[in-house]
């Protein structure tokens, strides 16, 4: 029992001895931490703020010195005996070394404060900005900037719609206006030109709005319909060329993976205009959208420009009568028309090659195709696929099957002259062996075809 009471001796003087130490603290005025106390935030030192600095600093200077202490709480007396640093005999002599080291700092000023509150600020603005991929050729400020005036100007942009009437009009001729199709129709062009860049070829390809969907078209390129060339050698590097291909599919995407065919597997990455029916240009955004992407309005004029610049182009000999076929139909040539193509090779010199595409008559089959109510719209079908109309416009997006496009070896006309084009015989002569070449092409891909969906 004597031993056990001499062991608790030295506890009951340790408890008077926290309550000395508790009451000497109190007493005594808190020393400034130094500097070197302050916080630090992402390796950057931030002074602590004085207490009697505090009352004028700013939030956001006490918010600091407050998660500081938070985040660095002092010792407790269970750690400090532990580690050694409260002896009975040395206690003293510890806080009166602390204490001259702490005087011998000099205490911080307002405007010192302030200056390092500021520089703190930069520093983290500089390694914001560093963190954030920034363009070469522009700051990332000026960047935002004009990010910002580019959108503040569409937004008061006001919408190129006319008025109904006209400017001096009455309330029937508004009427009128409102009451007719033309109307509408003039207004949606309006609207899918307005945001058109002044870059704009003769023939209306805007390169700007084509560098934008070009992501969107290389996808389904590569990734949705893994579209397959063969013979694109037969392609010349340079110099004009006439692409007859056939015309597949509901929804004219052929086009499109012909022109991204042309630019990503030819190895002089040529750019291709393809020839439009007359319809598309007045679907309201379809015609403009097209043109814009570089669709051209089919008519001896245009083919003639673009050949005289030395460029290829495609055209589809099917029209309206290619895409409009049922799916029991698919793969079957129609009838080239008037031999239009025959006439534009003779009269300019320009070789044809044959072009077969596999894989567009399953994408969007159509199984029927309502004729009264395309004639009351002013299209050539309204069609009925296994999608559309009932899912909407979600029943435009194609199925992905796999595509294959076969370029077969050029046609020249050597032997004949520009005036053999007004020979309606031999224009429906030549027609007919270009037609009966693609059908052929046609038949050997679908024979060596296992798939529709892996090729």
């Amino acid at each position: 029992m004597a031993s056990k009471r001499k062991k608790k001796a030295p506890q009951d003087g340790g408890e008077a001895t926290k309550v000395r130490k508790a009451r000497s603290s109190s007493s005594k005025p808190r020393p400034e931490p130094t500097k070197a106390e302050g916080v630090d935030v992402g390796g950057i030192e931030a002074a602590y703020v004085p207490s009697t600095f505090q009352a004028d600093a700013p939030p956001g200077l006490t918010a600091t010195a407050q998660s500081s202490a938070s985040s660095n709480p002092a010792p407790s007396d269970e750690n400090a005996r532990a580690n050694g640093v409260h002896d009975e005999n040395g206690e003293g002599a510890s806080e009166t070394a602390s204490g001259a080291a702490l005087a011998d700092e000099p205490s911080l000023s307002v405007e010192q404060v302030e200056a390092q509150i500021r520089e703190l600020e930069q520093r983290l603005d500089r390694m914001i900005r560093d963190s954030v991929p920034r363009r070469a050729d522009e700051p990332p400020r000026e960047r935002t900037d004009s990010s910002s005036r580019t959108i503040g100007e569409k937004l008061q942009e006001q919408l190129p719609i006319e008025r109904p009437g006209g400017d001096e009009g009455s309330v029937l001729d508004a009427a009128r206006e409102l009451l007719s199709s033309d109307y509408y129709l003039r207004q949606w062009g309006r609207l899918g030109m307005r945001n058109r860049s002044e870059e704009v070829d003769e023939l209306g390809l805007d390169r700007k709005y084509e560098a934008r969907w070009q992501p969107v078209f290389d996808f389904l390129y590569r990734k949705y319909f893994r579209v397959e060339t063969v013979g694109i050698e037969n392609i010349p590097n340079q110099g004009r060329c006439v692409i007859v291909a056939n015309h597949s599919g509901t929804f004219p995407y052929d086009g499109l993976m012909l022109k991204t065919a042309l630019r990503i597997a030819h190895p002089a990455q040529r750019e291709l205009r393809w020839l439009a029916e007359d319809f598309i240009f007045y679907l309201p955004f379809v015609g403009a959208f097209m043109n814009r992407l570089g669709a051209v309005r089919a008519c001896q004029e245009n083919a003639e420009r673009l050949l005289r610049h030395d460029r290829p182009i495609a055209v589809f000999p099917e029209g309206v009568k290619g895409i409009g076929k049922l799916y029991r139909d698919r793969y079957r040539l129609q009838r080239f028309g008037r031999g239009g193509f025959i006439r534009l090779c003779l009269r300019t010199r320009t070789p044809i090659v044959p072009c077969a595409i596999i894989g567009a008559e399953e994408a969007t089959p159509m199984l029927y195709r309502f004729e009264g109510l395309a004639s009351l719209l002013g299209v050539p079908y309204v069609p009925v696929t296994p999608t559309f109309p009932m899912l909407g416009p979600l029943g435009l997006v194609p199925v992905p099957t796999k595509w294959k496009i076969v370029f077969g070896e050029p046609i020249d006309f050597e032997g004949y002259g520009p005036e053999t084009a007004d020979d309606t015989l031999l224009v429906g002569r030549l027609s007919e062996r270009v037609r009966s070449t693609i059908q052929a092409m046609l038949d050997r891909a679908l024979a060596e075809r296992q798939s529709v969906f892996f090729g």
